[in-house]
């Protein structure tokens, strides 16, 4: 049987590139070709085949030569349909932005980063469009199927939805996503991977089409938190990881009372409190608290609108109201336009509370991290929520609101999966840490990740 490249791990297939026992443009030939194979044509946008295959002769030729990169030489990697590639058009999952723009000249910053770490692009992924849900559903170019679902099809989680897939189908070991509201710890959680949302402005963002500059924040999605360790160093440019393993023996971590919990499903809150019971065998000092912000971040929104809302409606007003406001999905275009109601003072006074509330959950959190589950359902059915308006609303609302929490208070988070729910689908442990404790927060999960996946105690 032919080992699946895609399949495996990056600490996995950069031990056998380094080693000599593959040669990266065999990998690269391969993942290709898995791709275009690949019953599911949603999960792919577009390959950049031409590119990927000369820099897998590049990569070969540095190893043959005894000058490689690092660790990630020859790792192919998959970007969401934000991030500009050059030589192809960056469209955010719209086919009105495939059909207007012209093809990017240059790779976005952290594209950039990751070539010169020695990585293979091999394409972009689908994605919700504009980055404007939490579902992954798509009606421009397909909506990928959760391949954890093995009798009905559910949806992928979105907005990296494509990003999701492919790591889950076993297509790429690392794909690229955004995050502003949960949108690569939702699928992560849903398809049963590891994804790391950084703190907002770890990474530089030139290059990326934004959905909201006061919320937006990047990450991967792969399959262990190592691997996420190596990625998160080379977008930044480092030379190497910084994060290193921490003991788990004496962590504190908080456990919220309120909002996180509400309407759980059952499965959902036993295999979270499974691994709960898991980590505090290992060590870990658990405290359950309420955090009053959280209540009131959705009551802000309940009264003044989202701060995603009303920046994405200024991102994309002449988009909605124009003459091809048709070729956008109907969906978005209502969502966006529920920003036009947020006035100059509202906007204001939600970035006003914001601040404050960020102050007092530093206060009342302190030196602890925070875990919930990263949502609060597993993968919903898709074919009801293709055509049910008010059940897609609902859904995506429950399906945001635990991830939403940490993007308003400028949280960084890891979701890990910690067991299976209903029908056997995955569920996400959110392990969070207050802004710019990514370090910390890294070097605990990567410690932490096999208790909460149940592999050891």
């Amino acid at each position: 049987m032919t080992l699946s490249y895609g399949s495996l791990s990056i600490a996995q297939l950069s031990t056998l590139i380094q080693g000599g026992s593959v040669d990266p443009v065999t990998v690269a030939e391969q993942v290709l070709d898995a791709i275009e194979s690949h019953d599911d044509k949603a999960v792919f946008i577009s390959l950049t085949r031409e590119r990927a295959m000369a820099e897998a002769h590049a990569s070969s030729k540095r190893l043959n030569d005894g000058r490689s990169l690092g660790l990630l030489e020859g790792i192919p990697v998959a970007w969401k349909d934000l991030f500009d590639v050059a030589g192809s058009v960056t469209a955010a999952g719209s086919r009105l932005l495939l059909r207007d723009q012209a093809p990017a000249a240059v790779d976005a910053a952290v594209v950039s980063a990751l070539a010169s770490a020695g990585m293979v692009a091999t394409g972009r992924v689908n994605m919700s469009e504009f980055a404007f849900s939490g579902l992954g559903i798509n009606p421009h170019f397909g909506t990928p199927k959760n391949p954890r679902s093995t009798d009905v099809a559910r949806i992928p989680g979105g907005s990296s939805s494509g990003s999701g897939v492919a790591v889950a189908s076993a297509l790429v070991p690392v794909s690229i996503g955004s995050d502003t509201g949960g949108s690569v710890r939702i699928p992560a959680a849903l398809n049963g991977i590891v994804g790391y949302k950084a703190t907002r402005g770890r990474y530089p963002m030139t290059g990326v089409f934004p959905l909201s500059g006061s919320l937006d924040s990047l990450g991967p999605l792969c399959r262990s938190v190592q691997d996420a360790i190596w990625i998160d160093a080379a977008m930044r440019g480092a030379m190497a990881p910084t994060a290193s393993r921490r003991p788990l023996a004496g962590l504190e971590v908080v456990i919220p009372t309120n909002v996180v919990f509400d309407d759980a499903e059952p499965g959902v809150v036993a295999a979270f409190e499974a691994a709960v019971e898991r980590l505090s065998a290992a060590g870990v000092m658990f405290t359950r608290l309420e955090i009053p912000a959280f209540a009131e971040i959705l009551q802000l929104m309940a009264s003044h609108g989202a701060l995603v809302t009303a920046e994405a409606y200024w991102l994309h007003k002449a988009r909605i109201t124009g003459p091809d406001a048709g070729l956008i999905d109907p969906r978005v275009v209502s969502r966006t336009r529920f920003g036009e109601e947020i006035t100059l003072p509202h906007y204001l006074d939600i970035l006003s509370a914001r601040k404050r509330l960020i102050e007092a959950v530093d206060r009342l959190v302190g030196d602890r991290l925070i875990a919930f589950p990263t949502v609060a359902h597993v993968a919903p059915l898709l074919e009801p929520l293709k055509t049910d308006d008010q059940l897609f609303v609902a859904t995506n609302g429950k399906t945001l609101r635990n991830t939403l929490l940490g993007n308003f208070l400028d949280w960084c988070g890891v979701s890990i999966p910690c067991g299976a729910g209903d029908a056997g689908m995955p569920v996400g442990f959110l392990l969070s840490g207050l802004a710019r404790g990514d370090e910390r927060l890294l070097s605990v999960a990567l410690v932490a990740e096999p208790v909460i996946r149940g592999e050891t105690i």
